[in-house]
């Protein structure tokens, strides 16, 4: 999205966002991922903003790039994307946690072969 006029980096955000500055969903980070749940039939009543995250999240999408893609800052996109998920346009979900830590013995054969280049 463009940033119109001197003052639009830091009006617009607050403007787009009713003045809010916190999400609804406080579990969002920046590597949460969201998705569409559905294919929106009625576009009218949404925000720019809110369709063109709905646009995006076609596909599994993390907030990061979202913030990347709509050059909007993360904070707006985290408030924007809990209005989304409280209307249930959209699913998110924290990243996947790492199931074990490597053995040690594995991070070591690791540096060895960089320490060998």
């Amino acid at each position: 999205m463009p940033r119109h006029g001197a003052a639009g980096p830091l009006v617009r955000p607050y403007t787009v966002t009713g003045g809010r500055t916190r999400p609804a969903e406080a579990g969002l980070d920046m590597i949460s991922i969201v998705v569409a749940t559905r294919e929106r039939v009625d576009w009218g009543p949404l925000e720019p903003e809110h369709a063109a995250i709905l646009r995006l999240c076609g596909r599994p999408v993390s907030v990061a790039e979202l913030s990347a893609q709509l050059d909007l800052p993360m904070t707006v996109v985290k408030v924007l994307l809990g209005d989304l998920i409280a209307y249930g346009d959209v699913l998110a979900r924290a990243p996947m946690p790492a199931s074990d830590p490597p053995h040690m013995s594995v991070l070591q054969a690791v540096l060895d072969g960089i320490r060998r280049l």
